[in-house]
């Protein structure tokens, strides 16, 4: 049994930080290629589990130095079936590779694991068509079915939770939670956003966090937003409401690209990891409970450790406002 499935500590309000954006780490700084942007196909020899070690180990590393939990999303975004099939996957090695990929975090949690320091073990659910698109949408229950074999290699794992990212339509959500529910794993939805704040399905962030809790009881653990820069959204997160309370996580780009523009860039648009900083500090004040903070696209430990320390200042100022 995982060490925190009952209760995830990222509840309880601390600061929990999580990584960067993986593929894009590997692909622009290290010259790593990945087929179909496909993190988890270099599990497939020792070398490209070695690449990933580091990679994670690095962040872990990081939250150690802080004193602050850390969530440990397996490099498994593109390991589902649809993706995996043309890559030359199995239902068999594909199963294992979820595996190995939580086999591969738990090795950095004994590592670096300590009182202050909680690892959590999220398995990475990615979108089954492009995270950008909508055009192909499954019913929930299409989506319940595709998504609950990965969900089930996960939950014999060490996996603590699973966390869907990248999901751009309800129902697509709303599987995959029905699909965690059934596995008894908790859950995290986060959703992506166009420049305009809403789904690329056209859903309101507001309408789609409400109707996902609707049609699942809130299951979900919580909700996240992925893969949009902080400008792109803040404003749709002025709506007055308790829905903004089920927000606990942002994993921003650092780019303030559209997603057709970073679809076509060439380049890797980093941005400027204390602006960015400066960015949370604001989504916070709208946000009273994000708690788990990390980047995508461009980012890398340089945004997350930025991240850390403008958190860390505007949650001790929150303490001494609530102390008065």
């Amino acid at each position: 049994m995982s060490a925190y499935r009952q209760h995830l500590p990222q509840l309880s309000d601390s600061l929990f930080l999580t990584d960067g954006g993986l593929e894009t780490t590997l692909i622009f700084h290290e010259g790593t290629p990945l087929p179909c942007f496909a993190a988890f196909t270099l599990l497939r020899d020792e070398a490209g589990t070695a690449a990933l070690e580091r990679y994670f180990a690095r962040y872990a590393a990081l939250a150690r130095s802080e004193n602050v939990g850390l969530v440990l999303e397996s490099p498994t975004w593109r390991a589902n079936p649809d993706w995996a099939s043309k890559l030359g996957y199995t239902e068999a090695s594909l199963a294992d590779a979820n595996r190995r990929a939580i086999a591969l975090l738990a090795r950095v949690r004994a590592a670096y694991e300590a009182p202050a320091t909680p690892i959590v073990i999220s398995g990475n659910l990615g979108p089954r068509g492009d995270g950008y698109r909508a055009d192909t949408r499954m019913s929930a229950d299409e989506a319940r079915a595709y998504h609950q074999p990965q969900i089930e290699t996960f939950a014999a794992t060490e996996a603590d939770m699973v966390a869907a990212f990248t999901i751009n339509y309800v129902e697509e959500a709303i599987g995959a939670i029905r699909a965690a529910k059934a596995c008894e794993m908790p859950v995290a939805i986060s959703f992506t956003l166009e420049t305009d704040g809403r789904l690329p399905s056209g859903e309101s962030l507001r309408d789609a966090i409400e109707r996902v809790d609707d049609a699942t009881n809130t299951y979900a653990a919580y909700f996240m937003i992925n893969c949009a820069h902080p400008s792109h959204f803040v404003a749709t997160l002025s709506a007055e409401g308790t829905w903004r309370e089920r927000i606990r996580g942002v994993r921003a780009n650092a780019s303030k690209r559209s997603h057709a523009e970073l679809d076509e860039a060439d380049d890797l648009d980093d941005g400027d990891p204390d602006e960015l900083g400066g960015d949370y500090v604001s989504l916070r004040r709208v946000l009273p409970r994000m708690s788990v903070v990390g980047g995508c696209c461009g980012t890398d430990e340089r945004h997350v450790g930025r991240l850390c320390h403008f958190m860390k200042k505007e949650l001790a100022h929150d303490s001494r406002v609530d102390a008065v």
